[in-house]
């Protein structure tokens, strides 16, 4: 399996600059022996702002699944406190976990807690981590503030995770309940009992979900400056018209925005992202993004990432995105995870090389990604 990481297994920090990106200097990431700058611009409300694009083609992940096995168990309790209206996690302990430190038969393990779909920081809560020890005892209280109608909509996902001494995580198993056919009534469901950990849930049972779909349309413009006698690169016009039937994460509250980067550049200067919308799962943006620098070979090796989140507080929560591009698996000659465009995604790409000058409207359905972390 990858070593990609779902996106609810991702903390999004609220770094949200304004509307549009400040002014600064980066270089688009290609193929390292084809170095060239790559220049963006965003546009809102008659706003603009110029920058220009670099980096590495490797993405940077924040968790490793598959290199170690998964063996153990968890002991656990939950119950929901109607006076304080929480659900409470009591994570009692482990034991039999697999070894990272295989030669000294000893882990540094934690225990992580996630509300889905509700993949943010909001959601997720964790234990403090116990060191050298495969049977780790915590007795601590992980508490969520939730009303209990939204409660009985959500999945509790307890993972367990080994964190070494440079604050890498690595996977030692999982368990997840189905909150919305849990008995609450019964008695026996408060006490603590044994769960065996199990393998990652693949993300493909995520996919099923409704996430809704984004309205844009994009253009490409091989030659900004006409008659310049000198070969000029060409332009990427994005344009976020609006999104429909978000997911509600957190009742009728929701402030979405979107936010782009072109793969495989994921250093933070790259991105670019739209106002917030409030109060609507059918957010109006028609917020224009303009990507410069791109050479006619540079359209078959990157990808247009869009991702839709939910700004509550000081985190920002995903909910959904696309990555339009061709969908070769590979960039640069690089096999990656992130060129895995579905086919309505490489048609409208498809559509915009093979029609320059011409701007190329779609509605895409909002899917659940793989995503890489923002680089510095």
């Amino acid at each position: 399996m990858s070593k990609s990481v779902p996106a609810f297994l991702q903390d999004e920090s609220d770094d949200r600059e304004t509307d549009t990106a400040s002014e600064s200097s980066y270089q688009f990431s290609r193929h390292k022996k084809s170095p060239s700058s790559l220049t963006n611009l965003s546009s809102s409300s008659g706003m603009t702002s110029l920058s220009s694009v670099s980096g590495s083609v490797m993405s940077v992940y924040s968790g490793d699944f598959g290199n170690l096995e998964v063996k153990g168990n968890i002991q656990f309790a939950i119950d929901y406190v109607d006076s304080l209206k929480e659900l409470h996690v009591f994570v009692a302990q482990c034991k039999d976990l697999a070894a990272a430190d295989v030669k000294k038969q000893r882990s540094d393990p934690y225990v992580k807690t996630y509300l889905l779909p509700d993949k943010g920081k909001m959601g997720k809560k964790k234990t403090l981590v116990v060191k050298k020890t495969l049977n780790p005892v915590y007795n601590e209280i992980l508490r969520y503030k939730i009303e209990k109608q939204i409660l009985k909509t959500q999945k509790l996902n307890l993972s367990v995770w080994h964190r070494d001494t440079f604050k890498r995580n690595s996977f030692l198993g999982e368990v997840e309940l189905d909150l919305e056919t849990w008995d609450w009534d019964n008695k026996q469901n408060k006490q603590l009992k044994w769960y065996p950990l199990k393998r990652k849930t693949a993300p493909i049972a995520l996919e099923a979900e409704n996430r809704g779909e984004m309205k844009l349309a994009l253009q490409y413009v091989p030659e900004p400056i006409p008659g310049k006698k000198l070969p000029t690169t060409g332009e990427v016009h994005i344009w976020v018209k609006e999104c429909l039937d978000l997911p509600q994460l957190r009742g009728s509250h929701l402030n979405s925005f979107v936010k782009c980067i072109i793969l495989p550049d994921t250093s933070r200067k790259s991105r670019q992202k739209t106002r917030a919308v409030g109060k609507t799962t059918n957010p109006v943006f028609n917020h224009t993004m303009v990507y410069d620098g791109f050479r006619p070979e540079d359209l078959t090796e990157a990808c247009v990432e869009l991702t839709v989140w939910d700004h509550y507080k000081l985190t920002n929560q995903f909910l959904g995105g696309l990555r339009i591009g061709f969908g070769t698996g590979k960039s640069y000659g690089t096999e990656v995870d992130w060129m895995d465009s579905t086919s309505e995604e490489v048609a409208l790409w498809e559509k915009m090389v093979n029609s320059p000058n011409t701007w190329i409207e779609a509605t895409l359905p909002l899917r659940m990604l793989l995503i890489a972390k923002i680089s510095k």
